[in-house]
């Protein structure tokens, strides 16, 4: 039971981040852009969790928590770049 409905929620996650990758290439305005890669980056963290548990290697866990600090990172400077304009020191 558990495991179908694992199966179910990676399937629903996977349909969502190849949604989220036509937004991210089409996207409006940058901001939306960016929006839809952060969504796409936390969904892949996601995904990567349940597969930690489906597959029992916990070692999915812990790629997955740098990546979500990255795309913590990328909202920073984007937001800086925003805000300023510029990336400077």
């Amino acid at each position: 039971m558990i495991w179908e409905l694992l199966l179910a929620v990676s399937i629903l996650y996977t349909i969502s981040i190849v949604l989220l990758t036509v937004i991210a290439l089409k996207g409006p305005t940058l901001g939306d852009q960016v929006l839809a890669i952060d969504t796409i980056t936390y969904a892949s963290v996601v995904l990567m969790i349940l597969f930690s548990i489906f597959f029992k290697e916990p070692i999915l866990t812990v790629v997955a928590i740098p990546l979500a600090l990255w795309i913590y990172a990328l909202d920073v400077y984007v937001a800086k770049y925003l805000e300023k304009g510029d990336l400077g020191a």
